[in-house]
């Protein structure tokens, strides 16, 4: 199936996903998750409509990006502090705030590219020891010191559902983090905007839309898995 193919179906289901949840799809965004995959299928995503691309390593995010720089870029992974300045001048979307120190740091490279650089912040709501991410505590004592990084809009929360085909357990971890979104609203600031939350790949992103998302990151339902061909 060709890329083009492959993101009208990915769309559709997004779609569907939304209306059975009672939803507009126009509010659910998909980032196709290009990590590991060439600029020739990334460019062909982007003739046939996709404008958002996420990638988790800041080296690779940092070389593709000059070769499609009218495409918004996501950083999607665990991100390094000592990695930001290489995503700093034009990275569209951090997901992966996962500390105040990381924050900081986003902070200190924006000011000096003189931007306002947007994020969301990463909750553990799967409580694996193998996932970053903060507790709902934490994101908010951090949220309430936007103030001391004015050089950063929080945008909204990610989070990573459990590896597991028991579809109950994902769909708790998904409405935690919606819940977990409303009741953090309460902090109000006006670099604060709570609206998005980007939770769902490919093999869980309809529970997600069900459960509240407005980004899902879909990767190997769009190019293929890791060293697979299209046909």
């Amino acid at each position: 199936m060709e890329i083009a193919e492959s993101l009208q179906e990915i769309k559709h289901q997004i779609s569907q996903a939304a209306l059975k949840a009672g939803r507009n799809p126009g509010e659910v965004k998909l980032i196709a998750v290009s990590k590991t995959k060439p600029m020739e299928l990334i460019h062909e995503a982007y003739a046939a409509g996709q404008l958002d691309f996420g990638e988790n390593r800041p080296q690779e995010l940092s070389e593709k990006q000059p070769q499609l720089p009218a495409a918004h870029w996501h950083m999607i992974g665990h991100l390094q502090r000592n990695k930001v300045k290489y995503l700093a001048p034009f990275v569209h979307l951090i997901h992966s705030v996962d500390s105040e120190r990381l924050l900081a740091e986003v902070d200190k490279q924006a000011a000096k590219c003189g931007r306002i650089i947007d994020c969301l912040l990463q909750l553990n709501i799967s409580e694996e020891d193998a996932k970053s991410g903060l507790q709902e505590k934490s994101t908010q004592i951090l949220l309430e010191k936007i103030e001391s990084y004015p050089h950063v809009r929080i945008k909204g929360l990610m989070g990573m559902a459990e590896f597991t085909d028991d579809e109950a357990v994902i769909r708790n971890q998904f409405r935690r983090l919606r819940l977990a979104k409303e009741q953090l609203a309460a902090v109000s600031h006006p670099r604060i905007e709570l609206r998005e939350l980007s939770m769902g790949m490919s093999g869980d992103f309809e529970i997600a839309i069900e459960e509240g998302a407005t980004m899902v990151r879909i990767g190997s339902a769009i190019f293929g898995g890791r060293g697979e061909k299209r046909d």
